[in-house]
């Protein structure tokens, strides 16, 4: 592409009103020496009877910059000295020195978007013409290979379809985030790897992320990268543990995570592809693959990523993330090592204490009856029915956790001997509960149809588990 040294340039489409309207004028300016090019976004033949480059590839509009057409500029030695976008004849004509142009035209006219502006095409255009700044070793797949099929063969998928990380897509994902492209964010386990910007964009990209879910998909990564979250051991150990993500504040409405109806399961977007991200991240950067660092005896389908947001629909719920500690009002992730749900039911219990005694048999069971004391961590996601009748009773977040806690304690002789052993001895009447304190996760999600309550089983807890981690959503 041939830029003149001097002289005026005209940037134009031909499905464009405005572009239309002045192209008389346009053809008044080269008939006086003065428009030295018109480049065309979109018809070589138009402006009709003028000298017009075809700029059908978009190289020249992205080159100048071009956001709106028409745009005219004037070069002088090689270099723009001034631009005019869309129609303003006092503008066109201090940028041209003639004062008799446009007279039998409106005053003014706003223009159109350029095509090189279009959704997706700033970073088609970077990638083709300009320097991307982007690190990772691209991999040509040629005619007739298939990119879906070498993405499997290579073994860069969880066992689902990925997406292609092409440069332009990975290039709109980091637009999601301010942090730049070579930021380390830390060693990703099993391996150690060094993981940075781009390749959690990369990896986001597979999972089928969009830019605007980037940022949640970040904080969750650094919560999960959190000592006290022990991904090593999540990723490594024979329970099969995966990461749930629990979004919570305005960011959660503005880029669709679902809390209502089938918030846990399909359908989804921000939902299935959040999680997914951070487990691709463990399998392409950490090495975490089923048989080899992953020594999952069994797995389950939660090891795909399970993200949903807490319904804050309520004013007098406290939600998780300002339960511990995040500020009212702001975005946030935690993050809960997993092995698998349960959905529990109590279809007779219509007051709250009694919900809660029904809630906490079910939550007794988790791992196994006889455990109980700490050593596990479980999410108790709470259906609307259940909330609105904690809600109508008065009950705040601190009254319903303190209820439910004490309706798994059980005493000490009753645990089942085989698993706890000595442990399970003890006076009659001492009661311990399931759960130590901040084991249990209490949040509010679901439909209001159904008296129902989902148990996320955690993995191990204490000193030598995980624990949960929240972090703040940060542009």
């Amino acid at each position: 592409m041939h830029l003149p040294e001097e002289g005026l340039i005209l940037v134009v489409k031909h499905d464009c009103e405005t572009c239309r309207m002045i192209a008389p004028l346009a053809a008044d300016l080269e008939r006086r020496g003065l428009l030295r090019v018109v480049f065309s976004q979109d018809d070589p033949a138009f402006p009709p009877g003028l000298q017009v480059a075809d700029d059908r590839e978009l190289e020249a509009s992205w080159t100048l910059q071009t956001e709106i057409v028409p745009t005219l500029l004037r070069r002088e030695g090689g270099r723009e000295t001034a631009r005019v976008v869309g129609w303003h004849r006092q503008e066109w004509q201090a940028l041209t020195g003639l004062n008799d142009i446009g007279g039998d035209l409106p005053p003014e006219r706003p223009g159109c978007g350029s095509l090189s502006v279009s959704p997706g095409m700033a970073e088609e255009l970077q990638v083709r013409y300009g320097s991307t700044g982007l690190g990772a070793r691209e991999i040509a797949v040629d005619f007739p290979e298939d990119p879906f099929e070498q993405m499997f063969d290579r073994g860069w998928t969880d066992g689902l379809p990925v997406v292609p990380p092409t440069p332009a897509r990975v290039l709109r994902m980091l637009q999601g985030t301010r942090r730049e492209p070579d930021d380390i964010l830390g060693m990703i386990p099993p391996s150690g790897e060094v993981c940075t910007v781009e390749k959690a964009a990369i990896n986001a990209v597979m999972a089928g992320c969009r830019p605007d879910y980037f940022p949640v998909v970040l904080a969750a990564l650094d919560a999960a990268l959190d000592p006290d979250f022990a991904l090593q051991g999540l990723m490594s150990t024979t329970m099969g543990a995966g990461i749930c993500i629990i979004v919570n504040g305005p960011i959660a409405r503005r880029i669709g995570v679902n809390s209502g109806f089938n918030a846990l399961g399909h359908g989804f977007r921000a939902n299935a592809t959040i999680a997914r991200a951070l487990q691709l991240m463990v399998i392409n950067i950490g090495g975490a693959v089923p048989g080899g660092m992953d020594r999952s005896t069994m797995g389950h389908p939660g090891k795909f990523g399970l993200c949903f947001a807490e319904d804050e629909s309520d004013p007098d719920w406290t939600p998780l993330a300002q339960s511990r500690g995040v500020p009212a009002g702001h975005s946030a992730v935690t993050v809960f090592g997993f092995c698998g749900t349960s959905i529990n039911n109590a279809e007779k219990a219509r007051e709250p204490v009694e919900l809660s005694r029904q809630i906490g048999l079910c939550l007794n069971a988790v791992y196994h009856p006889g455990l109980a004391g700490g050593g596990l961590g479980a999410v108790l996601v709470l259906s609307g029915e259940y909330g609105r009748i904690y809600r109508e009773a008065g009950w705040p977040r601190a009254q319903v956790e303190a209820a439910i806690h004490k309706a798994t304690e059980r005493p000490r002789n009753h645990l089942i001997a085989d698993y706890m052993g000595d442990e399970a001895i003890g006076e009659p009447g001492e009661a311990i509960a399931k759960f130590a304190e901040g084991d249990l996760l209490v949040v509010r999600a679901g439909s209001n149809a159904g008296l129902f309550s989902t148990i996320i089983h955690g993995w191990s807890s204490g000193p030598r588990g995980s624990q949960p981690v929240t972090r703040e959503v940060l542009p």
